[in-house]
């Protein structure tokens, strides 16, 4: 079984084309993802190459820009070649299969795109007016839905 899920920021904007028999939309970006521990002089975060195909393409090109958190359910593939020189190259990519929105659109745009730090936290307010309190900044992603 070849399955990874990740979840990350994009470190810029996706590049999108379109091509193939059926006009298929192709987006490449590349995901940032923080590491689970870090330790001194090791980097803090990995960078994964991912491509997207057909309408996961065409959600990205639509919505998903540099500092957008989401989550991916996708697959690696080998991206081995041979250069002008004749050294193989070794590298991977992952595909994507689905993805999802991991923070609130309002959190999104907070981030402000810094790679590096957190969605500032807002003070919970009691009532909105409609019977729901408003969520205290930077917690979205522990909630099951939004």
């Amino acid at each position: 079984m070849n399955k990874v899920i990740l979840m990350g920021r994009l470190t810029r904007d996706p590049e999108v084309r379109y091509g193939g028999a059926s006009n298929t939309a192709i987006a490449k970006f590349s995901l940032a993802v923080d590491r689970r521990f870090k330790r001194d002089g090791e980097p803090t975060a990995d960078f994964f190459n991912v491509t997207a195909f057909g309408k996961q393409g065409e959600f990205v090109e639509k919505y998903l820009h540099k500092g957008t958190k989401i989550v991916l359910d996708g697959e690696i593939r080998n991206d081995n070649y041979t250069n002008k020189e004749g050294q193989k190259v070794y590298g991977f990519q992952i595909i994507a299969n689905s993805i999802e929105f991991a923070e609130s659109k309002n959190a999104s745009q907070n981030f402000g795109g810094d790679m590096g730090s957190n969605v500032p936290a807002s003070e919970p307010t009691s009532n909105v007016g409609d019977d729901f309190m408003n969520n205290p900044g930077g917690i979205e992603e522990d909630l099951p839905f939004n």
